[in-house]
């Protein structure tokens, strides 16, 4: 019988904005372990200024909209959503730039957080303003989105188990699993902070510039550039045209400011000016 051909892992590119995640996340994690075991009285308030609180960024503390994402507490939370923003991050950042993937986190993580904030003051699900929310997985279902909708037919292996699964399936069960748990009285917010950030994450998607924002933004500000620029060229063009006719010449230009040589409506083979 013909031999199986081994399975090999091919790690993606470790660079960019995801080698930045990373080690955000990962210094903050050790520094917030050091802390505490160095000044737990400072480590706690710092935590609750930090972390997320739908009670505290209404009145003010908006930071923490931010801030909580880089925060994580348990050394295979922080393992498995790093190994998870890798993987998957790199993707994203390979086919469409660090800008567009740092737009995408940011904007998951943060909108996610506004989201599930609002939602908490409505009480349902047992949902309470009280509650604190942490870590990058509002930002990471955010890239887990974009995956699906992009690149939803590539297949991932569920390590240690040797089964492949397409991206838009797995990150479906990511949904339902996180749906689930809302539904839970332990959890629910921060399930609801994944969700969240998903469905931020989707609306980046659709009504973002393919590139991103700041793409766009600099698309438009180029746009809006060249059309200053083409409106002081017609009108030095205009001008010109009048100082040229008070001195009895005809020049003339085109309505993007552009000279008309003359000489360009001659047609070649007219010889009569040759001696």
């Amino acid at each position: 019988m013909p031999r199986s051909v081994p399975t090999t892992i091919t790690l993606p590119p470790f660079a960019g904005t995801v080698r930045k995640l990373v080690y955000a996340n990962t210094a903050i994690f050790f520094l917030v372990l050091l802390l505490r075991y160095a000044a737990p009285v400072f480590t706690f308030h710092l935590l609750n200024a930090l972390l997320l609180e739908p009670q505290s960024a209404a009145h003010g503390a908006i930071w923490q909209l931010a801030t909580y994402s880089f925060f994580h507490f348990g050394i295979f939370d922080i393992l498995f959503t790093m190994v998870t923003l890798w993987f998957c991050g790199s993707i994203l950042e390979g086919a469409y730039g660090s800008r567009f993937l740092a737009e995408l986190y940011f904007v998951s993580a943060i909108g996610g957080a506004i989201l599930a904030s609002l939602i908490s003051f409505t009480h349902v699900f047992h949902l309470s303003p009280l509650a604190t929310g942490s870590g990058a997985w509002a930002g990471l279902f955010g890239v887990l989105i974009a995956i699906a909708m992009r690149f939803g037919d590539q297949e991932f292996l569920l390590f240690p188990l040797p089964i492949r699964i397409r991206a838009k399936y797995l990150v479906a069960i990511d949904i339902l699993i996180a749906l689930a748990v809302v539904f839970m009285d332990q959890g629910a917010f921060a399930a609801l902070l994944e969700l969240s950030g998903a469905f931020a994450g989707f609306l980046f998607l659709k009504y973002a510039p393919r590139r991103g924002l700041a793409f766009g933004f600099s698309e438009q500000y180029f746009g809006l550039r060249n059309s200053y620029y083409r409106y002081k060229r017609r009108r030095a063009a205009r001008k010109f045209e009048v100082y040229m006719g008070k001195q009895g010449r005809k020049v003339h230009f085109d309505s993007e400011g552009r000279y008309i040589d003359p000489d360009s409506s001659k047609d070649p083979n007219d010889k009569r000016w040759m001696n």
